[in-house]
């Protein structure tokens, strides 16, 4: 009897929902974008020269502790798809505005943190779904990544690129598009989806075209998340086999969501620590 009811207690403790991380509370804001001047503490829209007749713009965060005489890590991040929500009150609108990665993982300190668009040159508005015109994007990325070194004290030896599912992807499929890009960056930090893993309907989202997009990442480091589980990405690395240096980590949660930076887990705590351990190297 007393193995009965513990087969029955195990049962029912396996049936049992995961917890949504919609549940716990968040110890960080994120803040909201304004129309002002670059100044300490404050998310600003801006674009960049050439850009004044579109909508086309990315939201730049000075860090609350920034002086224009120091020299700060820099933070690049694009957002998810658009038109995504789930059972679990998950939901993606594929806002510019909507990405919150870099500020999760910087606290808002110590770190300057931009949220690029996807150029779409010919509606002249950022894509909320997919990639507008990849190259333009990937040029997009090179020119505010160099405007920000320039005029805001961006440290260009120490820039990182993250971003959620469609930015996820966009790590390695605009990060590494061309040689000039690939040079940009000390790490990335891509959560849920990589590229190449599979097939979307968009050009060169194979495993081959992506493993060419790969190479460019050289020896550099690339901290790896997904929800539930990071095997399907760990399989094609191996499969791949690529030069970086790899650290993968599931979020113990399934949802398709990039708020777990918001929240106090130990999850937030190892990517921040990679991430203190690159700067420090």
């Amino acid at each position: 009897m007393m193995l009965m009811l513990l087969s029955d207690l195990t049962g029912r403790l396996l049936a049992s929902e995961p917890v949504n991380i919609h549940s716990l509370p968040d110890d960080l804001q994120v803040p909201g974008v304004t129309q002002e001047k670059p100044q300490a503490g404050k998310r600003v829209w801006q674009q960049n020269p050439g850009f004044e007749q579109t909508q086309i713009a990315h939201a730049l965060y000075l860090p609350a502790d920034w002086k224009p005489v120091k020299k700060y890590p820099v933070i690049v991040e694009y957002p998810g798809n658009g038109g995504y929500s789930n059972a679990w009150n998950d939901v993606s609108q594929g806002r510019v505005q909507d990405c919150k990665l870099g500020y999760g993982l910087s606290a808002g300190k110590e770190m300057i943190w931009v949220s690029l668009p996807f150029v779409d040159p010919q509606t002249g508005k950022h894509a909320l779904k997919w990639w507008g015109d990849p190259d333009a994007t990937a040029d997009y990325c090179k020119q505010t990544v160099a405007r920000i070194c320039r005029e805001f004290g961006g440290d260009s030896e120490n820039v990182f690129l993250t971003g959620f599912s469609r930015g996820a992807i966009a790590c390695n499929y605009i990060g590494l598009r061309d040689d000039e890009i690939a040079a940009l960056w000390k790490g990335m930090l891509p959560h849920s989806h990589y590229d190449g893993v599979r097939k979307w309907n968009y050009p060169d989202s194979d495993a081959a075209s992506a493993r060419q997009r790969l190479a460019r990442l050289g020896s550099r480091a690339q901290f790896i998340t997904q929800e539930m589980s990071t095997q399907a990405t760990e399989v094609y690395l191996k499969d791949s086999d690529p030069h970086g240096q790899f650290t993968f980590m599931a979020i113990p949660y399934p949802n398709h969501s990039d708020k777990w930076v918001l929240k106090d887990i130990p999850e937030r705590a190892r990517a921040r620590q990679w991430l203190a351990d690159c700067l420090k190297n």
